[in-house]
């Protein structure tokens, strides 16, 4: 059976693909912002940090997106409070705090003694995703896109420029936690899909791909969503025919697409740079 059959045929299939496709989305949009921000490494330790959370709501037994999301934002508050406490750095606190929760989420998940659950939730099971997780998904889209596209020039305005976002009175750092508790939101509607290990190779490589071919963050936005739904479908597609883990192939896609504008970006292109210094080189030399 080909793959277009199995989606129109099989109701898990398109539940994975669906889901598959909004986890690019939003993870295309937040993500633009992650790296302009230098962010990166917040966005590993706030995919991180949601493990224990994950696993007190599993012993709880209420959904696993509130407990996520409370041990996301501690952790990205902890973050502040630490490195503006003290002379630890920023990312020496992040070190600090998200391997800390990392290793908490393990340590508990353990005490649970269920491997199955740890080993989806660190590496996504795409094609176990249930019809309520797939509208929470949706749903989580919807406020993500919503905000950003509300407070669009807020977010624009302080992220290329702190200070005069500061002097038109813009709250910086309330600005900062709105956009940590996006992203944890992002990170949690993306565990069923790429898992935990994975999901900042879904936040940062798309935007990246699509930081190298265009200067205006609108244009940024729609190519990094475009290159998330791209690697979505193509790696569920290499998936299913080859048999391959969907997340680990979802983000092989997506670094391929990434290597594919470092080579051949019209601007920033390593091969179409060589080319035009070679022509240069040529030119002055007849």
């Amino acid at each position: 059976m080909t793959f277009i059959d199995a989606i129109m045929n099989y109701g898990f299939m398109q539940k994975a693909l669906l889901t598959s496709i909004m986890v690019g989305i939003i993870c295309g949009v937040i993500g633009c912002f992650i790296i302009l921000r230098g962010m990166a490494l917040m966005g590993d330790a706030i995919s991180h940090a949601v493990l224990p959370g994950v696993a007190i709501s599993y012993m709880l037994g209420i959904n696993f997106f509130i407990g996520a999301v409370i041990t996301g934002i501690l952790t990205a508050v902890g973050i502040g409070f630490v490195s503006q406490n003290s002379r630890i750095k920023n990312d020496i606190s992040i070190g600090i705090m998200f391997t800390f929760a990392f290793a908490l989420g393990i340590i508990l998940i353990t005490l649970l003694k269920s491997s199955t659950d740890l080993y989806h939730i660190l590496f996504g099971n795409v094609l176990a995703v249930r019809a309520s997780e797939m509208w929470f998904t949706l749903i989580i889209g919807i406020v993500v896109i919503g905000t950003i596209y509300l407070f669009y020039k807020e977010l624009l305005v302080s992220t290329f420029d702190p200070t005069m976002s500061a002097a038109y009175g813009l709250p910086n750092r309330l600005i900062h936690y709105i956009l940590m508790t996006l992203l944890t939101m992002v990170t949690v509607a993306s565990l069923q899909t790429v898992g935990i290990i994975l999901v900042v190779a879904m936040l940062i490589t798309p935007a990246a791909t699509a930081y190298l071919l265009t200067n205006r963050l609108w244009i940024m936005i729609y190519l990094s969503s475009l290159f998330g739904v791209i690697s979505s479908i193509a790696g569920m597609y290499i998936s299913y025919v080859y048999n391959l883990a969907s997340g680990a192939s979802i983000v092989i896609v997506a670094t391929v697409l990434f290597f594919a504008a470092f080579m051949l970006s019209p601007k920033q292109g390593l091969l179409i740079r060589t080319i035009r210094t070679r022509r240069k080189k040529a030119m002055l030399g007849s």
